[in-house]
């Protein structure tokens, strides 16, 4: 588990999707650890650099002992050399018995101390509640009235954050490579974990709890920022409405990023797990019970709110329920921007 957390995502780095080019790289080199930018990832550095000391220090000696032995008692090139009448040495079993033992106790003791810590939220900390479901993340604030982003959690600096976390669907896994957390988040029960940023920055947030054809695809970020700064950057990241410039089509755009649509619906006629929005809007379809619809505004919106109500033959039910996070503003926009993918 230690040696996944820090090592694990230099590799999955390279899967980022496209679709997400505001997630930041984990790491400069394949060979260094990753950023560390919590309390908890800092101590389990620490236990980490001297777990892997202890280890090189008795690599080296091992193997600097067999060398000597090997040299020392080389058969000669004459005759043959006497063998020893010992057939143990007590002394010696303990010294090599006691010493890693020893070492063992300080790693066992190390890493429940920073388990315990890690497993008990402080009774101060700020609230944040994380679903899951095929392929983004919902996460909502409670403090802030009717917030709930996707795929984007923001976090102050030097405040604690307990996230609980559920999953509409399948077993997924929340992960964030710099803060050193990994807890799987299940349908029907609730997770937490907690976590204390301590740097400023954007990192990556992943599932890594294969989930269906679009796994890959289900990363977000975490944006940390300034205490003093938190509040206003969350209003400011939390509010959805249409600029008093902007059009219907390009308020819908930003409609569909803060919904996770790219997830499962494309633009460019590529059929995902969802119908792609390119030439759907007028369009016929035949539904998984054999009648026919076709797809306008009242479709569109009974799928935004009731997605399993009439499913398109062909595809499964697996999109969630978007009633009371999208008003009739924001669904509206969302039509006009499948309307204009022509």
């Amino acid at each position: 588990m230690l040696f996944s957390l820090l090592i694990a995502p230099a590799a999955a780095e390279a899967a980022l999707p496209p679709s997400n080019p505001g997630t930041p790289p984990m790491s400069d080199s394949p060979w260094s650890l990753l950023p560390a930018a919590s309390a908890n990832a800092e101590a389990l550095d620490t236990l980490y650099i001297f777990f892997w000391i202890l280890c090189g220090i008795a690599f080296v000696g091992m193997i600097g002992v067999q060398a000597y032995f090997m040299w020392k008692y080389k058969k000669p090139a004459e005759g043959h050399a006497k063998t020893s009448p010992l057939t143990h040495n007590g002394k010696l079993e303990f010294i090599w018995s006691a010493i890693p033992t020893f070492f063992f106790v300080i790693l066992f003791a190390w890493g429940e101390i920073e388990f315990m810590k890690q497993a008990t939220p402080p009774p101060d900390a700020m609230d944040v509640r994380v679903t899951g479901q095929k392929w983004s993340w919902t996460i909502e604030y409670p403090e802030v009235k009717g917030c709930s982003l996707t795929n984007d959690l923001y976090v102050p600096v030097g405040k604690p954050m307990r996230l609980t976390m559920t999953s509409v669907d399948v077993i997924h896994s929340f992960y964030l490579p710099a803060f050193r957390l990994k807890k799987d988040v299940v349908p029907g029960r609730y997770t937490v974990l907690w976590f204390e940023a301590t740097k400023p920055g954007l990192y990556p947030l992943m599932c890594t709890e294969y989930c269906g054809d679009e796994h890959s695809s289900m990363v977000g970020r975490v944006h940390v920022v300034a205490a003093e700064e938190y509040d206003a950057v969350l209003a400011k990241a939390c509010e959805l409405k249409q600029g008093d410039t902007e059009s219907a089509e390009d308020f819908g755009a930003r409609v569909v990023v803060r919904g996770g649509c790219a997830s499962c619906h494309t633009t460019d006629g590529t059929v995902k797990t969802g119908p792609s929005f390119k030439g759907l809007f007028g369009r016929t379809e035949t539904l998984a019970d054999g009648s026919t619809v076709t797809i306008d505004e009242n479709y569109i919106r009974e799928s935004i709110l009731e997605p399993n109500a009439k499913i398109v033959s062909g595809f499964s039910p697996q999109m969630p329920s978007f009633a009371g996070r999208f008003d009739d503003k924001q669904i509206a926009a969302l039509i006009a921007y499948i309307k204009a993918q022509k």
